[in-house]
């Protein structure tokens, strides 16, 4: 029998969630295969099987738990056939299933859940939402409730077989240890399949959409969509498993018009104008990892010196250069040529010829590094990423181009490994994809410096003495000023504008 543990994932990371399991217990599993997904508060990544055989589950999907604890065991000495989840296993199954019980009974005890610690540094946690609702028959282990730590969010799963009476209502922000909800125990009984009693009289399932136990209550990615669009669940009618709202329904959801105020009983002139229009408000509440999101950037703006300097850029060479080379670019490296690799290029020189741009603060010391590990800022869905493309100064333009590619389809694939998200020694984010024109980026620590790119505008600028339209990208640099200097700075990002100006000296390295 083997036991697999959380893998060491990074130096700062002391625990990880439980996020998906990709096999159940009782599969047959190969060696390397993936069982299962872990998520940490930096990335998510994937754990192997160590041999083959018939595998074991120990921690189940939500549950935050620290480095080293064994996550499931692995009986090297089963054969695929000894599979509990096997078609055939499946088949010997099924007649016994179906004359099973179909009803069960109080047995007069009553369990207590509390909240389980989730990690030693989290006192408190909050009631997401609840899968289950007051008086639902709840399965040994089923997922019952979402709930959400500064850190992660992972699901409760019920502790015994029986009726639910939820104690702590969604919303809630309860601390360790407290009683989040009782189960009054029953036997011989599958979900849904009770007899119908005073406490849980919808139990009985339902078919697709109608008025199941499910009935009006959304899933968690639903209760989301919901959230967002300002759409109580109330007015949707669900279409999955005992009338569920389901995530599709979610995303087919409209707000409703508001409702016309009853005309009043005697007419009266207003005291203020009316101009009629809606005048609602949604309140939602900071979930624990936007709080912890916040409380990071709000320690970067008050532990750094964080000054921007700006310039601006004339993009007509760099336009001109990969408007004539672009296509024999992608045809020799498959490839696209776009404005990054010119971009990081440039910053890798500009880096090397003003060092300080490129370290770090650590206690009293600073530590220069005479590589360029550039972090690029990737929109996920998940969030913003900053994965890092490590020696950038010695990659060629085309080595450059495939890694951005090669990054940001693993951040949208949420596919990011921690090595990949760890180490940089500046940063570049380009806020022109989404229309910025000018902005002031927020320096990533423990970097000291990060260069903001903005979207390209034709503006009329002199040359030579006359006035050409041209287009034109204004430049920004957050830097820290304990560590940088403004002649350092500005010095920098002039050195930036040079470079992309006339992109030879990039080729030349003048």
């Amino acid at each position: 029998m083997i036991e697999v543990k959380i893998p060491t994932v990074g130096e700062s990371i002391t625990e990880v969630t439980v996020s998906q399991w990709t096999k159940q217990s009782g599969d047959y599993v190969e060696m390397d295969e993936v069982i299962c997904e872990l998520e940490s508060d930096k990335a998510t990544f994937e754990l192997n099987a160590e041999a083959a055989g018939i595998l074991t589950i120990k921690v189940e999907e939500g549950e935050t738990i620290e480095i080293g604890t064994v996550v499931c065991t692995i009986d090297e000495t089963a054969s695929a056939g000894a599979s509990s989840s096997s078609p055939a296993a499946k088949a010997e199954s099924a007649p016994a299933a179906a004359s099973a019980p179909s009803s069960g009974g109080k047995t007069g005890e009553t369990l207590e859940m509390k909240v389980p610690t989730v990690g030693e540094s989290i006192t408190e946690v909050t009631i997401g939402t609840w899968m289950k609702q007051d008086g639902d028959v709840v399965e040994l282990d089923e997922p019952i409730a979402e709930i959400e730590s500064d850190k992660a969010t992972f699901e409760l799963a019920a502790e015994a077989r029986g009726v639910l009476k939820i104690v702590a209502q969604e919303g809630d922000t309860i601390e360790i240890g407290a009683l989040i909800c009782k189960i009054e125990v029953m036997d011989g009984a599958a979900v849904g399949t009770a007899a119908p009693t005073q406490a849980s009289s919808s139990a009985a399932p339902a078919a697709t959409g109608g008025s199941g136990y499910a009935a009006g209550h959304p899933s968690p990615a639903a209760s989301k969509i919901l959230a967002e669009k300002g759409i109580a669940a109330g007015e949707l009618t669900g279409s999955g498993v005992g009338g569920r709202i389901t995530k599709e329904d979610a995303q087919a959801a409209q707000k409703s018009a508001p409702k016309a105020a009853a005309a009043p009983a005697k007419e009266a002139a207003p005291a203020v104008p009316a101009f009629g229009g809606g005048r609602e408000q949604t309140r939602k509440k900071l979930t624990p990892l936007r709080k912890t999101v916040a409380k990071r950037l709000v320690s970067v703006k008050n532990e750094t010196a964080m000054l921007t300097t700006f310039n601006e850029v004339d993009m007509k060479p760099v336009m001109d250069l990969r408007k004539k080379y672009k296509d024999a670019f992608k045809d020799k490296y498959e490839v696209g040529l776009g404005f990054m690799s010119f971009f990081i290029k440039a910053a890798c020189q500009a880096l090397q010829e003003w060092p300080a741009v490129n370290a770090q603060i650590d206690g009293n010391e600073i530590v220069y590094n005479d590589f360029c590990d550039v972090s690029i800022a990737v929109s996920a869905p998940k969030g913003l990423v900053v994965p890092v493309i490590r020696n950038a100064e010695s990659l060629s333009f085309n080595q450059v181009e495939s890694e951005v590619v090669r990054l940001a389809k693993k951040a949208r694939d949420n596919k990011l490994s921690i090595d990949e998200m760890q180490g940089g020694t500046f940063t570049v984010t380009n806020g022109g994809i989404f229309g910025s024109m000018l902005s002031t980026p927020i320096i990533n620590a423990p970097q000291s410096a990060i260069l903001g790119m903005h979207n390209i505008v034709e503006r009329p600028v002199a040359i030579n003495g006359q006035v050409e339209i041209r287009p034109i990208m204004y430049l920004a640099l957050s830097y820290d000023h304990r560590i940088i200097d403004g002649r350092e700075s500005v010095s920098f990002l002039v050195r930036i504008k040079e470079l992309l100006e006339d992109p030879a000296r990039l080729m030349l390295g003048i």
